[in-house]
């Protein structure tokens, strides 16, 4: 053990050497440089903060209940300038729906994507680590609930729960962890006999500690992409899951919204089709990002 030690010390690890998913770990500066660099990565970028600030700027702007009823009902979006984006059946406002809806949105696909993030990593790398039983108990889990599609495993859980935002957002999170779960898995496999691994492993260090201070870092690249992802596809499955009645009905999101506006979609289709737009172009926002950063931290683009 000592010989692998002296061994490690005096041994220069050149880049051909390293583990691919070291090589993909930039620095900070060089990293955000790359980023603002990447057209995809920067439009992205920028839409996703636009729809951020409109989360945050909600509360200020439309101080209300949004599902109050202030104007008259099927108010055209451009007819009355105190309801820019007219008003639905009920009369509420579109315009303050959309800014509050952005919250609820967005709330509902962070935590989803927190708790899933929470499961799929702690099981991809309890899995990848110590392999043999641990291993094929995880992998049986993780394909158990891979062999039911997700959004109608997410719709089992709303129908016999009462729809709430937090029930909502367990649903989505429950059902979204066994992609990444395997992803991480295959990440730690490639570096758990890595040289570095072995290193600290001869030095005294703990499992836990090789685990989040060597492995899990040197992971983060592949975390990163498949997280902005998650955040989109968790909107698209409360848009849904709203869309099918199975929505908070005391609060506003995007997917309230297009649910309640199909019934009149013929007739007045800017009820519908406006919060659509909303969720298309935050999903594009996260899809844009996600693709930047994936080419961003690509070692095999990196010039």
């Amino acid at each position: 053990m000592s010989e692998l030690v002296s061994t490690l010390a005096i041994t220069p690890v050149t880049t051909a050497d390293a583990p691919a998913s070291l090589i993909a770990a930039p620095t900070t500066r060089g990293w955000f440089a790359r980023l603002l660099r990447s057209p995809s990565a920067l439009v992205g970028g920028v839409l996703l903060l636009l729809v951020v600030l409109m989360a945050l700027s909600s509360p200020l702007l439309f101080p209300g209940d949004p599902l109050d009823m202030v104007a008259e009902p099927f108010l055209h979006p451009g007819v009355d300038a105190a309801h820019l984006l007219g008003s639905d059946m009920l009369g509420r406002d579109l315009l303050s729906g959309i800014f509050h809806g952005a919250r609820v949105s967005l709330l509902i696909a962070v935590v989803s994507t927190l708790l899933a993030l929470v499961l799929g990593i702690s099981g991809g790398l309890l899995a990848g680590y110590y392999g043999g039983l641990a291993d094929a108990v995880l992998m049986r889990v993780t394909e158990f609930f891979q062999t039911i599609p997700s959004f109608l495993f997410a719709l089992a859980i709303v129908a016999v729960v009462q729809p709430t935002l937090v029930t909502i957002a367990l649903a989505i999170g429950v059902t979204a962890w066994p992609s990444l779960a395997r992803l991480v898995r295959a990440e730690v496999l490639k570096l758990r006999h890595s040289e570095m691994v072995q290193a600290s492993a001869a030095l005294g260090a703990t499992d836990l500690r090789i685990m989040l201070r060597d492995i899990l870092p040197n992971t983060l690249t592949p975390i990163l992409v498949s997280t902005s992802l998650m955040v989109a596809t968790a909107i698209l499955t409360e848009s849904s899951l709203a869309f099918l009645g199975l929505g908070d009905p005391n609060a506003v999101s995007w997917g309230n919204m297009v649910g309640s506006g199909r019934e009149v979609i013929r007739t007045d289709w800017y009820i519908t089709t406006i919060p659509g737009i909303a969720i298309v172009i935050t999903v594009l926002a996260l899809n844009l990002l996600g693709d930047g950063l994936a080419d961003v931290l690509d070692p095999r683009d990196r010039k």
